[in-house]
Order: C-alpha cells, then structure tokens, then sequence
C-alpha cells in the first residue's frame, strides 16, 4: 500500500475545508480496503462531523478491516462532536496512518495512544512537513493563543508600493490579484491602518468569481479613530465584521460620539493601549487570539508592515514583485520607521519558495524571528 499517494488525498481533500473550518483545523480522511478508495471525507465547518467521521459514514459497511488515513491525529476528545477515536474503533478499522501528531500540548498523543492501546496498528510521520504548512496557523494559535500573522505586499522591483501621489491600481496583475483573494479567503482576518483605508478606500472582501468564498474580519488600525464615515469598509454588506481598533486613554467628546455613530453603523470598535504613540502589538496579538482569530493577513500601509516587523509578531511574508520600476525616491516604500545600523542586524527569512502569476513573482518565506533588531 502507498501510504504517501494516500496521504496525498487527504491533505487534498482537507484544502476544500480552508477557509470555513476556523478555529478547527482543516483535516481531510481516506479509508482503504484491498488496494481501493472505499470512504472519503473532510471536515467542512467548524462544530460539523470531522473528517474521519464523513470518511466512515462514507465507507458504510465497508470499514471492517480497513486502513484510515488522516493528515491530523484522530481526536480523543469530546467538543462539539463525539471523539474521532471511539467512532474509528467502533468501525472495526484496523489501522490508522495520521501525517502529525495534534499540535495542542493539552491533548498530543492522546488519541494515537488509545488507539493502540485498542490493539490498532497506527503510523505517524507520512507528509508530515506538508501536513504542518497546510495547518500552520492552526498549529502557532493553539500553543500560544495568538494568530499566526501573515505580511502580503505588492511592489515594483524598486520596492514601491505606491507612487508619490498614493496611487497603487494596480501594481501587479490579475493573476497575482486572483491569488491575494484565495489568501484572504483562507486568512481569519485582514489589517490595514486607517492611512491605507483614507488612500485606496479599499473593501478588503474576498471575491473568488464562481468559487464559494467567505468573508474575513477586517481589522483597521485607527489610534485617534479618524476614519471616514464614508468609508467603503463600513458601509459594505458582509457576513463578517469590521473591527476598528484605537488608542485607549483618548475619550473627548468627539471621539466618544464618533464611537457610537461607527458602532450604529455595524461596525466594532475597541480600545487598545499604546506603546510610543502607536497601538502596542502585544496586547493587541493577544486581544485578536481571545477572539478566536487564528490567523491574520497584514495588507498595509508602510507603517504598519515595517512596525509589525519591528515588534517581531510576523510569522510569514508574501511579497509580490511586478516588473515595473517608478525610478524615483519620492514612492510609498514596503516599510516605514527606523531600521537596523547594520546589515547583520536584519531580519532573515527562511524556507524562501518563488511562484510566479503572469509576469508577476511571489517571494514566500518565513520570518526567523530569532535575528534582526526588535522593539517590542
């Protein structure tokens, strides 16, 4: 039996669960019998049936002797649905290939464990790196209780994100573009400051075309809660929320009235302390993972990416490059605010992949978090 074509299905079968399954992992199954496919299944949205469970449901009577494949520990734990390991055992399963182990310190193990303790053959290890990037912001929330955060930009060669006069429509193409709305889609929620809401007046929806897409909260950064009424982000229609954080210790008049009147308009505003003249992210990181928000996708502007950086709360970077130059100094560059003396006092990225969509090419990588200089 090819345990890695097998596996290979279910983590293909658990990407249909992105965007819908949060704060859950998302978590795809295959059931196996003499050589053929019998039961397939993923878990679709949280508090609905895991994967495991549509797989055997799939399988029907069929599951007797069979082998189980899932790219997540089996669960050995009862939420809002009954244990994953009681219904495997129940099906007469005789062995279970999970890709990892569950990542939450509080239950690791656990479901593997009981399993062979019921005399099942189980392996673990089998895509194991592909199964931990698939769920990776599942994996950061649950040992810390904070979002995995994201830092998506778009810019010329020369590392402009906008021209002197704040235009940016549009720097890349619309295969880059189409991709950012799959981003989104996947992410929990979407930041930008209050400066990039006053210049692009974006609407920060995800829109898929035909695919069926889910909206994420739209978080903007606001210390003196000056954001236009107007604005396009709190008039939109939209089954998730739009957030705007500001600065706590500013209570004039004014201010407290615009609160209401933001708040009457279906929007969420919250407080949080500062640091510097600037929302603290700290506090912040910790505010948005109580609400659930396992993952956050940062849009802009300057201040905010090169400040998030600063503050060493970025996980991940997703920077397209198109192949425009501006060929002055005058543009909107990725980062603003200070910066390291020295080079050997940048930050790294590690475990660099490069796509390209059209002419356009995407540098992803990982934010070594253990270099450069950080003012936290």
């Amino acid at each position: 039996m090819d345990d890695t074509f097998y596996m290979q299905l279910a983590l293909d079968l658990a990407k249909r669960g992105i965007g819908f399954t949060s704060p859950n992992p998302v978590v795809g199954a295959v059931v196996v019998k003499n050589g053929e496919i019998v039961g397939k299944g993923y878990h679709r949205k949280a508090g609905g049936a895991h994967a495991e469970a549509n797989a055997i449901k799939n399988a029907g009577e069929l599951t007797e002797g069979a082998t189980l494949f899932v790219n997540l520990e089996p669960c050995n734990h009862s939420g809002r649905t009954p244990p994953c390991t009681r219904s495997i055992v129940e099906a007469g399963i005789r062995r279970v290939v999970a890709a990892m182990p569950d990542p939450n310190p509080d239950v690791e193990g656990e479901g593997i464990a009981y399993l062979r303790d019921k005399g099942l053959d189980v392996s673990l290890g089998i895509c194991e790196e592909d199964a931990r990037k698939l769920n990776e912001a599942f994996i950061k929330y649950v040992k810390t209780k904070r979002p995995f955060v994201t830092v998506k930009c778009a810019m010329t060669l020369d590392g402009r994100i906008a021209t002197k006069s704040g235009d940016s429509k549009w720097i890349t193409g619309e295969e880059a573009r189409s991709f950012v709305h799959e981003m989104r889609h996947a992410s929990d929620a979407i930041m930008v400051g209050v400066n990039t809401v006053k210049k692009d007046n974006p609407r920060l929806t995800t829109r898929l075309g035909d695919q069926k897409d889910a909206d994420p909260k739209r978080v903007i950064l606001d210390t003196h809660l000056t954001i236009p009424e107007d604005a396009t982000i709190l008039q939109i229609e939209s089954d998730s929320v739009t957030m705007v954080i500001t600065g706590t210790g500013d209570s004039d008049a004014a201010k407290v009235e615009k609160q209401s009147r933001l708040e009457q308009m279906g929007a969420l505003v919250l407080q949080s302390p500062l640091q510097n003249g600037l929302l603290a992210w700290d506090p912040l990181m910790a505010r948005l993972g109580g609400m659930g928000i396992t993952s956050l996708m940062i849009e802009g502007g300057s201040r905010v990416i090169g400040s998030a950086l600063q503050a060493g709360i970025v996980d991940k970077i997703v920077f397209f490059y198109a192949p425009k130059i501006l060929g002055g100094d005058d543009g909107y560059p990725v980062t603003k605010g200070p910066g390291p003396d020295s080079i050997d006092q940048s930050l790294r990225i590690k475990d660099m992949r490069v796509r390209k969509f059209g002419q356009d090419i995407m540098i992803e990588g990982y934010v070594d978090n253990t270099t450069g200089v950080h003012n936290v």
